[in-house]
């Protein structure tokens, strides 16, 4: 039996000797770069998923979309309802994200920087759109503001038309994309921390001015973020906005809704048109995705705090 503790430190490190690697940097690199075949493999699946599941639907699509010649393409755009579509597919987005913005930084605001009863239960509730089904959040909507609804009197007899109406569409799309700002916000605004918030107040500044000159330029990169996400599926809502608008032809449809209803019509080539559309914008929210998070690891390098913590050469 081992007595001195000398002996039994010096057994325990002869024992396990092989989980200390003597170059931690070098164990730190075998263990994240993969062999040449391995790493062959990794990256040959990957891009054959993309291939079959990204690359050939979408271009797919605009081969469908220009089979008929530009002068086919550039007609099936300038039709009425196509511009009706377009139109209300950039109204919707353009109400539906300012008023995500709001809730989302406020949310954030609270969630981070508060301790209250029903914190918990407030997290939750800002998923729940991710959670219930567009169609049913559409349907929900149709319950309480349509002509049956729980306040479909009231507003009939004030002349208020919600349901099957841009109203609807924009209140359903709203829904939709609501978690999307506050959730890129929260763990940006919790990494952030209060320290600088706390110490402007030390200083002087009231509530707005730490606001606008500590607390949204230390969440920008995040805040962009999310807006663009936000706006990407905004233009896309397919389920709840098809509930409330009651396909009303160069009234209530946006451009999903006017691609299914021409794909229906059996007019192939126009309805590619439009979905090429959506396909540019979701391509340019992408490239906005890309610049912002290039831009941001930028900034997080160039960062003081950053510097000072990078290890000495």
């Amino acid at each position: 039996m081992l007595s001195d503790e000398g002996e039994i430190a010096r057994v325990a490190r002869e024992s396990y000797a092989w989980l200390a690697p003597h170059d931690p940097a070098s164990a730190v690199r075998r263990a994240t770069v993969e062999r040449g075949r391995t790493r062959a493999l990794l990256i040959g699946g990957t891009l054959l998923f993309l291939m079959l599941f990204l690359f050939i639907p979408l271009a797919a699509v605009f081969t469908e979309a220009l089979r008929n010649g530009v002068g086919a393409y550039v007609q099936a755009i300038v039709q009425p309802e196509a511009r009706s579509a377009i139109a209300l597919t950039l109204l919707t987005a353009a109400v539906a994200v300012p008023l995500n913005l709001v809730f989302g930084i406020a949310a954030s605001w609270l969630i981070t920087r508060f301790e209250f009863r029903g914190k918990n239960l407030l997290s939750a509730m800002i998923d729940l759109p991710l959670a219930v089904s567009p169609v049913i959040a559409g349907m929900i909507y149709v319950l309480l503001f349509g002509e049956q609804g729980w306040f479909g009197g009231w507003l009939a007899a004030h002349h208020i038309k919600v349901v099957f109406a841009v109203p609807g569409i924009i209140l359903a799309t709203t829904f939709v994309t609501c978690p999307f700002i506050a959730r890129e916000l929260i763990p940006v605004m919790e990494a952030a921390g209060r320290e600088e918030e706390e110490a402007a107040l030390t200083l002087g500044a009231n509530g707005w001015q730490m606001f606008f000159r500590i607390t949204l330029p230390n969440v920008k990169w995040g805040l962009l973020y999310g807006l663009v996400i936000c706006n990407a599926r905004a233009m896309g809502e397919f389920g709840a906005v098809s509930v409330v608008s009651g396909h009303i032809r160069g009234l209530t449809n946006t451009m999903p809704l006017y691609v299914e209803i021409l794909y229906n019509s059996y007019d192939f080539a126009a309805s590619f048109a439009i979905a090429s559309l959506l396909t540019l914008l979701a391509l340019l929210t992408l490239a906005a995705k890309s610049l912002l998070a290039r831009r941001a690891r930028r900034a997080s390098e160039a960062s003081p705090v950053h510097q000072s913590v990078k290890p000495a050469a």
